[in-house]
């Protein structure tokens, strides 16, 4: 596959970097993945008769396209393809839309029976979606439809795209003016966390070819996007957050929240993928010595951006060590050594909301160890 002009094909280690042996790696990617997809107790993967399967978001009870497009990020990046067909077939059995103004969008939430909760998408399950069958286009080969992974990703792109020219009434889930995605196709504003500009690099790779400028585009605003989200002196985005990067108050007061923990994850793969620690890595520096000055590990609260606590817990705790430790990627400063560190000793979280805490969790994981790939 051509490589994106600053992808150099080397994955960074930093588990190794403070001395963790391969062995010690091995045993804690392979641990998480089992406990995750195998444990009796505290999975969230489950299958349905003899060719599906599914991701439970445990604290709501249902399935969203969130989830199951990151366990096909997973499984594709563990090359298990037996679970990775599994999910995806499930998604398009009871989550694709085939027809009206959402036509070729996946519904961002079903019932662990498939029965639709919602008719409309969350776009970063679109994006998720489409970068996890490229990959499994690339290691696994294309196969039979629906197993046609590299088609059925363009499929996505096109529609993410040019929904309002296949559709009577629907919206692209891209504001074609600035480039940015946004919450849902109808919204005016976006969400920080789904701006991922490292698989927008990618997308301009493998795309449809009149689309690879928009996407090469769509990279280069997102990273701009994400500098102006950021508060200049704690790092922190909010989570959802106007065009012109200020924080948008939609379902409670709290700005640095539950979807916005993801944006310190999203910049460290993309400086793992495309080595451009420079491009981003202030935020981390911020938001780490934010946390090391105003907190202990593991105990925050709800935040606005600018660091002023609410009397509400994080819902998510676990997710706030996991991702601000991926970010680590995107920095040189030694304290990031310490967040790899306490990460690497943190367990899996168990009970009711594991779904989110522990997909990040995985995903961060691998990100440190050097081994979530391009592929």
């Amino acid at each position: 596959m051509e490589r994106g002009a600053f992808y150099t094909g080397k994955y960074r280690n930093m588990f190794a970097e403070i001395g963790i042996s391969e062995e010690q790696i091995n045993k804690k990617i392979d641990n998480a993945f089992n406990q995750m997809f195998f444990d009796s107790k505290e999975k969230i993967y489950f299958e349905m008769g003899k060719d599906m399967g599914y991701i439970v978001d445990t604290g709501n009870n249902d399935v969203r396209t969130e989830g199951m497009s990151y366990g096909m990020m997973m499984a594709v990046q563990m090359n298990r393809k037996d679970i990775f067909d599994r999910l995806w077939l499930f998604s398009k059995t009871y989550m694709h839309q085939s027809e009206g103004k959402f036509q070729g969008y996946f519904a961002w939430s079903v019932s662990i029976s498939g029965v639709k909760n919602s008719e409309g998408p969350a776009p970063d399950g679109e994006e998720y979606f489409a970068m996890a069958l490229f990959f499994a286009s690339k290691r696994w080969g294309d196969g039979k439809v629906p197993f046609n992974y590299s088609v059925q990703a363009r499929d996505i792109l096109h529609h993410c795209i040019h929904q309002a020219e296949l559709t009577q009434e629907g919206q692209p889930m891209w504001d074609k003016a600035n480039y940015y995605i946004k919450f849902v196709p109808e919204a005016p504003f976006s969400d920080p966390s789904y701006h991922l500009p490292h698989f927008y690099e990618l997308f301009a790779l493998m795309a449809d070819d009149k689309d690879r400028n928009f996407w090469r585009r769509a990279a280069e605003e997102s990273r701009k996007y994400i500098n102006i989200c950021c508060d200049r002196n704690t790092g922190m985005a909010p989570e959802y957050a106007e065009f012109d990067g200020t924080p948008k108050i939609l379902f409670h007061d709290y700005e640095f929240y539950s979807d916005a923990y993801r944006v310190a994850m999203n910049i460290g793969l993309y400086a793992a993928w495309f080595n451009r620690e420079e491009a981003l890595g202030n935020i981390i520096d911020k938001l780490q010595r934010f946390f090391n000055k105003n907190t202990t590990l593991g105990k925050y609260n709800a935040y606005t951006i600018k660091g002023e606590p609410f009397d509400e817990l994080a819902m998510h705790p676990n997710a706030i060590i996991a991702t601000t430790a991926a970010g680590s990627l995107a920095t040189k400063s030694e304290d990031s050594l310490q967040w790899v560190k306490d990460f690497f000793e943190l367990p899996l979280r168990k009970g009711t909301r594991r779904y989110y805490d522990n997909c990040l969790h995985f995903f961060c994981l691998l990100m440190l160890a050097g081994r979530y790939k391009i592929y």
